[in-house]
């Protein structure tokens, strides 16, 4: 997905959490494993990040999740876990459910990038 298709995607919402945003966003196909609870049981579900920051990810998953849903993210290529949660509702694309997570706790390096510096901005697309 394209940063274009993804602002499409998400519409306003970019304005305000860019707004927001605490660190710069990369936008990035990393697979991951997501892991939650449901009815009891729990479920294990294949996604990959759209974009990820210092805080959290957008992830792409197959289904939709409900907001505040605690989740535990495994990173594929390094297996590392973080516990996070969902900060707002899915929104549903072309390509699967946009689904904003936010660690619980601090994990700087858990993408295993670099971030770009805090004043820098991409080129319009």
């Amino acid at each position: 997905m394209s940063n274009t298709e993804l602002k499409i995607a998400l519409g306003s919402q970019v304005l305000r959490g860019e707004e927001r945003r605490r660190s710069q966003r990369v936008m990035i196909r990393i697979p991951v494993t997501v892991e939650f609870g449901s009815a009891g049981k729990r479920v294990t579900l294949e996604a990959t990040t759209a974009s990820v920051n210092d805080h959290g990810a957008m992830l792409l998953c197959p289904r939709s999740l409900a907001i505040e849903t605690q989740l535990q993210i495994k990173h594929a290529s390094t297996q590392q876990q973080q516990l996070c949660r969902i900060t707002r509702a899915p929104i549903e694309s072309a390509e699967g459910y946009l689904i904003p997570v936010e660690f619980a706790d601090l994990a700087p390096g858990f993408w295993g990038i670099s971030f770009p510096p805090t004043n820098w901005k991409a080129p319009e697309d």
